[in-house]
């Protein structure tokens, strides 16, 4: 009887950590999608012209990308390694975990464009002109780090 009670704890037990390691999965995909709206959504849209330039809403999205770039690092622990989430187009590559001083340094870069141009950003010219590089530290991430689903 006691072989089976401590069975069942074990189970249970490793049931509740494979579910902590998914719900770190899970905060990391609606981070990066946040990521994703601030700058493929609000801010692609300012640049191209199909919405206003509106500079509470290029506000919103430096502060979001500027709070998520300091979280980018502890969204990855080594727990997570190989999980995916369910139903998701995109996962983490192993790249992450294998080279971890490149992924760190990918974040730190990103952290560091936000930083440098949020403060220059004040019309749709400065926009403009910072996009770029917003762009480019996200996807020269998301090149190296990122697998498409299959």
């Amino acid at each position: 009887m006691k072989r089976f009670l401590v069975a069942g704890v074990f189970a249970l037990l490793c049931v509740g950590l494979a579910s902590a390691q998914q719900d770190k999965v899970s905060a990391r995909i609606r981070a990066m999608k946040a990521n994703a709206k601030s700058v493929y959504g609000d801010l692609n849209k300012i640049v191209k012209g199909t919405r206003p330039y509106d500079q509470a809403v290029v506000d919103a999205a430096l502060a979001q990308l500027q709070d998520a770039s300091g979280k980018i690092e502890s969204l990855y622990p080594a727990s997570t390694k190989g999980l995916k989430a369910p139903n998701d187009e995109y996962s983490a590559s192993a790249k992450i975990w294998d080279n971890k001083p490149d992924f760190e340094s990918r974040a730190a870069s990103l952290a560091k464009v936000i930083a440098d141009n949020k403060a220059k950003i004040n019309g749709l010219d400065s926009l403009k002109a910072a996009y770029p590089s917003l762009v480019g530290a996200c996807t020269g991430c998301h090149e190296v780090c990122r697998l498409k689903s299959e």
